[in-house]
């Protein structure tokens, strides 16, 4: 089986305190959408950070068999697409200036976006939701139209590894599911992956091929939730959330899906 991504001995110590410790695993082509789980302070965020490049860590992280801790800052910008919990934009600009963003990894100093580019930002907008956006001020979104203009913003970037910290955070349920379908049809589509950390374990559950557990800055488990025993993993899970019961059944469409209970006592 081809891997796609792997991590081998990610460690980050700030200050005298580990928050990350020795986490290896490895995705294969097969499974690219890779669901982070975990309790506030777990290390989900930090890990993100870890394999965007964005702080110094221990370990090293290999994307198609490219070490990425050997790229460049433009190099690894052209291969990795980071959405952080906030945008960081402060600044006045129109919605499709933001989502244009996403190419400037291709352009040179001073160089235009083409117009190739201009029409691929208004369909990544369309992609998302947003058609008729493009001229709207960023900083007058809701909080949840300014995650899904950075997800646009993403698609753009073309990337061959996508870094969601929380994008469901500000989402409605509606959203939140448009956002995981687009996001799994652009993974599955070939070539590409996706690391995404939710709050969620049963939307988690119902898009993601694989779950990393982190507790206390360790990966506690690697899950596949569509093939391992159900037993297995309700107990790891309860190690994140608490007593949980897992439920195969059939939707109305005849799907197979995978239904997150609390577990009564």
């Amino acid at each position: 089986m081809s891997t796609l991504f792997s991590a081998n001995g990610l460690s980050v110590t700030l200050g005298s305190a580990p928050v990350l410790q020795d986490v290896s695993f490895s995705v294969p082509e097969s499974a690219p959408l890779v669901g982070v789980l975990g309790a506030n302070g777990s290390g989900k965020t930090t890990l993100m950070r870890c394999i965007a490049g964005l702080i110094p860590h221990k370990g090293h992280c290999t994307l198609h068999g490219t070490p990425l801790e050997t790229l460049s800052a433009k190099g690894l910008a052209r291969r990795v697409s980071y959405i952080p919990q906030q945008s960081g934009i402060g600044i006045s600009l129109s919605v499709r200036e933001v989502v244009l963003m996403g190419f400037n990894p291709r352009l040179g100093v001073l160089q235009a976006p083409s117009p190739a580019m201009h029409a691929a930002a208004e369909q990544a907008l369309a992609q998302v939701g947003l058609a008729g956006f493009a001229d709207r001020d960023y900083l007058t979104l809701s909080g949840g139209e300014q995650q899904l203009c950075i997800l646009a913003r993403t698609l753009v970037q073309d990337a061959e590894l996508l870094l969601l910290d929380e994008p469901d955070s500000a989402l409605d349920l509606h959203n939140r599911v448009q956002m995981l379908q687009t996001v799994s049809a652009l993974v599955h589509s070939g070539g590409k992956a996706a690391f995404i950390c939710l709050h969620d374990p049963a939307l988690a559950l119902e898009f993601c091929d694989t779950l990393l557990l982190l507790r206390g800055g360790r990966l506690i488990a690697q899950l596949h939730p569509k093939t391992d025993p159900l037993p297995e993993t309700e107990q790891l899970l309860a190690e994140v959330f608490g007593p949980v019961q897992l439920l195969r059944v059939t939707d109305s469409a005849g799907q197979p899906r995978l239904v997150l209970l609390p577990k009564m006592n």
